[in-house]
């Protein structure tokens, strides 16, 4: 144990790799490189048992756009750094002009200048504001549409079909669809399944029959109804 202890503490770090998996890539290595000369300096050639380990995944956890960080060194002098990046769920563009995404963990964090991930953006009478690099989401009806996008990208049909959610000015989630011009109004969070039926119902048995250009306006918000409202006189059709 003796001897072990006296090689640990002449073993000196040859080496430093950094692993970030995942298909984003908000933070590259670039970046880990930087942080760690500034607070830390050279990090290959320094005895293991000087480098702040501890430290240093804080150091690292303090960048936004990195969720975890794990730091370990080896025998062979191997020190590996594991990045576990945030995972984009919502971008948002509130009624002040700023853009930050929400992650799967309803945390708020900046944008990239690597890496801008193909996720559905929110915006309108959004105001809640972004002020620190992270921050969680406050305001109910933020907390809305990152439950809508979790629904609406957990499902692949609504993945491809909706393509914006969009806060009226009576505080109402709307949706923007890919394929038809039809204002679809979610109202807010509660009961998706149901909604995300009635307009599937929509879709498959009333837009096909009368048209896709009759409607102006799908309503999903009413409890047992389908709200749709035509272009050529405004009278709402109720559908149960």
């Amino acid at each position: 144990m003796s001897f072990i202890s006296i090689k640990s503490n002449s073993l000196v770090c040859n080496d430093l790799r950094v692993l970030i998996p995942g298909e984003q890539s908000f933070v590259i290595r670039e970046d880990i490189d930087q942080l760690l000369m500034k607070k830390h300096g050279e990090i290959v050639g320094r005895t293991l048992t000087s480098l702040p380990i501890h430290e240093i995944e804080q150091d690292l956890q303090a960048i936004p756009f990195i969720e975890q960080a794990m730091v370990n060194v080896d025998m062979n002098g191997m020190m590996t750094v594991n990045i576990k990046q945030r995972i984009a769920a919502l971008r948002v563009i509130n009624a002040q002009g700023e853009d930050f995404y929400i992650d799967e963990n309803a945390v708020k964090f900046p944008l990239s200048k690597h890496y801008a991930p193909n996720v559905l953006v929110a915006n309108g009478h959004i105001e809640e504001r972004f002020g620190a690099n992270t921050d969680s989401v406050q305001t109910a009806l933020l907390m809305e549409l990152f439950e809508t996008a979790e629904f609406i990208q957990s499902d692949s049909l609504w993945n491809d079909q909706i393509e914006q959610l969009y806060v009226n000015a009576n505080r109402e989630i709307e949706m923007v669809p890919r394929i038809g011009g039809q204002q679809i109004i979610l109202g807010n969070a509660d009961s998706l399944q149901t909604k995300f039926n009635k307009l599937l119902l929509f879709y498959k048995h009333i837009a096909p029959t009368v048209g896709w250009d009759v409607y102006k306006t799908v309503n999903l918000s009413f409890a047992n109804q389908l709200v749709c409202t035509k272009k050529e006189n405004l009278l709402n059709n109720s559908i149960n």
